[in-house]
């Protein structure tokens, strides 16, 4: 008894001396104090194991070694940011709001440092923390708990107790510029690898199976908002929060700051630096001073957030995709440095697209070193004024590829020279074409291209193509190299002897490769015009023109004024699939597949047969009644088109279970929502069996 009255207070001592350090940065009491406590309370509980609890100040030190980490989906989804770069496009999503509301009126702000480092999920049941999970995909994240219980700046229990039972709030763990610097010291000192930035080092700290290591990286943690509030079966969030309990609605402030400050008291760190603007006129200055702050705060940031204060408005504004039409990161100019570009070589995708790839002298910019950036094509080449040899200005944001702002005139060397682009292919020497009203120069070598050749393969052997069992892209890279085939026509001459003997390939490999190929022989028109990897004819418009046309001779013979008349074909579809079939290269290899290949014949349906004809469905989720392309294949069949993305044309969204963002935005947009069972009795009302 006297020692769980022992334990009951060294917590209360712990736990109050570490709100007072982390999150009122004001400690009272010296650190030999603090460590004294601590190993007092350990021994206690190495003694009586009975007396370790989950909120136990102990297990900030780590756990058992995980084996692996297991996954969590998200009561709310957890969303991303928009970002604007400048003071117009910061205007330009204020007017966005103001419209949206219909109302000119002042609205407050909560300004915050936007924090460079990972999204995490912190999950509270009666003031115990119970659960921690990264964002993940926004839908589903990983479970690090156990790491996140190391984190000395967030409590394992609540302060005081006036707190919902269930409280998920939503934060930012980084590194702190000392600690990152003392990791990176003292990985050095042992010769190992050191982290390139802050981020990257709390992000392989927090995901180490070995709690106690992620103990030892000193990461920080600061609070940024809520995520659920209730209990285990209310959906109630600062996205829109729906009080159905009145102890909640009476605890909850229904300003975005407020609640930060609520959180705050709660024993969650708030970041010292956020502030309510009393307007978005003061933005700009918060956006400058904190700029100016930058290299003295004690964390990394890379720019700033901007949130409506008001949660009511925030309901009403409602999202956009994966972002809150509420909120805006407003990031710092990207990071710059200065190097010379060595030379220019010319890469050819699987399309037949020649970029210039710049080869610049390797500098450390925003946290990596680059050595490689792309110039996209001749006109971004004519607008810098670039030259080989000249010393040019890198930016890198973020994670966004490098890229070549500008360049210094006043460096130019005298050794400058033009880039000049291929007359022919650097690959297979065909002629390269540039076609009306495209910045891209291509090459006409189509399936004879060596560097094309290869992933066109890969293309027409794809799942979604001929789903060819045994034929993966390391096979089809062999198969090429040792020029056993040069063309997907190619694939059905193999014998089980030419495939046996490649290394790596025994009997049993070559004998189902052969099984694979002669089962894809068989196959349906739209699969067929979706393998041959034309220019932007997807999987829908493959269909699309399939179901059209009818026969693939049709398809070869239409005009651009015909191929427009297909949905989802524009102008430049159309021009791609005229061009491919005037390529006599690829009417030799096409004809050669109609030698090969068969499909059943697509019958012309009357419009009683196709009583969804000119709906758009979208579907979303896991359907547990069928599979998501039998969903689709029989929409399709009763003449409807199924969309991969929400919009204002969209009819109707199927949401199976954990259905997110595309949810969220159909909802938004006031598009019809129907569950598995809505989508059942449609297909059976029509005669589809499910």
């Amino acid at each position: 008894m006297a020692n769980f009255q022992r334990v009951t207070e060294l917590h209360h001592l712990i736990h109050q001396y570490n709100h007072q350090y982390y999150v009122l940065d004001e400690p009272s009491v010296p650190d030999v104090e603090y460590d004294r406590l601590m190993r007092e309370l350990i021994t206690i509980e190495l003694e009586d194991p009975s007396l370790k609890s989950l909120d136990s100040p102990s297990q900030k030190v780590g756990g058992e070694a995980l084996k692996a980490f297991t996954q969590v989906t998200h009561q709310v989804p957890m969303l991303s940011l928009d970002n604007v770069f400048s003071d117009d496009e910061w205007q330009a999503f204020v007017k966005r709001i103001h419209d949206r509301l219909v109302s000119d009126k002042v609205f407050e702000i909560c300004a915050e440092p936007k924090l460079d480092g990972l999204a995490v999920s912190l999950r509270y049941e009666q003031g115990v923390l119970v659960q921690a999970a990264t964002r993940g995909d926004g839908a589903v994240g990983e479970n690090i708990t156990e790491n996140v219980r190391t984190i000395k700046s967030i409590p394992l229990k609540l302060i005081g107790d006036d707190y919902p039972s269930v409280l998920e709030v939503r934060g930012e763990v980084f590194m702190p510029k000392s600690s990152f610097d003392a990791l990176n010291e003292q990985a050095l000192k042992k010769g190992e690898k050191a982290f390139a930035n802050p981020r990257n080092a709390a992000a392989g700290s927090l995901r180490q199976l070995d709690s106690k290591i992620t103990a030892k990286r000193n990461l920080a943690f600061y609070v940024y908002g809520v995520g659920f509030i209730g209990d285990s079966n209310q959906n109630l969030s600062s996205e829109g929060i729906q009080i159905t309990n009145k102890y909640n609605e009476d605890w909850l402030s229904n300003s975005h700051y407020q609640r930060l400050c609520q959180l705050k008291k709660l024993g969650l760190p708030m970041c010292p630096e956020v502030k309510l603007l009393k307007g978005s006129d003061l933005v700009d200055a918060f956006y400058q001073n904190i700029l100016k702050l930058r290299e003295q705060l004690s964390y990394e940031i890379d720019g700033t957030v901007f949130k409506v204060d008001d949660i009511a408005l925030q309901s009403k504004l409602g999202f956009v995709a994966r972002a809150p039409r509420w909120a805006m990161a407003y990031k710092f100019p990207a990071q710059e440095e200065t190097t010379q570009l060595l030379d220019v070589d010319f890469q050819v995708g699987r399309t037949g697209a020649i970029t210039p790839v710049a080869r610049l002298n390797p500098i450390f910019v925003g946290g990596v070193t680059v050595s490689n950036a792309t110039l996209h094509n001749q006109d971004e080449i004519d607008r810098l004024g670039i030259k080989i040899n000249d010393f040019v200005t890198i930016r890198r944001a973020g994670d966004v590829i490098p890229q070549i702002v500008s360049v210094q005139l006043h460096k130019r060397p005298e050794n400058a020279a033009d880039i000049i682009f291929p007359a022919t292919c650097p690959v297979c020497d065909s002629e390269v074409l540039r076609a009306e009203g495209e910045a891209v120069l291509r090459c006409t070598g189509g399936l004879f291209c060596a560097a094309q050749r290869k992933e066109a393969i890969k293309h027409f052997a794809s799942r979604k193509a001929l789903d060819v069992d045994g034929l993966g892209d390391k096979l089809v890279e062999q198969l090429v190299d040792e020029k056993l085939i040069s063309t997907p026509a190619d694939l059905f001459r193999l014998t089980e002897l030419d495939v046996s003997i490649m290394e790596r390939m025994g009997k049993k490999s070559a004998a189902n490769l052969i099984s694979g190929l002669v089962n894809a022989r068989k196959t349906t028109l739209p699969k067929f015009v979706y393998s041959l990897g034309i220019r932007e004819v997807g999987e829908t418009t493959a269909s699309n023109l399939a179901h059209y046309f009818l026969t693939f001779e049709a398809i070869k013979l239409a005009s651009e004024e015909q191929l427009q008349k297909v949905p989802d074909v524009g102008a430049i579809v159309a021009r791609n699939i005229i061009h491919f079939f005037k390529q006599q290269h690829n009417i030799d290899v096409v004809n050669d597949l109609e030698t090969i290949m068969t499909w059943p014949i697509i019958e012309k349906k009357s419009a009683d047969q196709q009583p969804l004809l000119d709906k758009t469905f979208v579907i979303t989720g896991t359907l547990s009644q069928m599979g998501r392309n039998e969903a689709k294949a029989a929409l399709q069949s009763l003449g409807a088109k199924v969309s991969g993305s929400v919009s204002v044309k969209t009819h109707y969204l199927v949401a199976g279970e954990k259905a997110g963002s595309k949810l969220t935005k159909a909802l938004d947009l006031g598009v019809e929502v129907l569950n598995e069972d809505d989508l059942v009795d449609l297909l059976n009302e029509h005669g589809v069996t499910a």
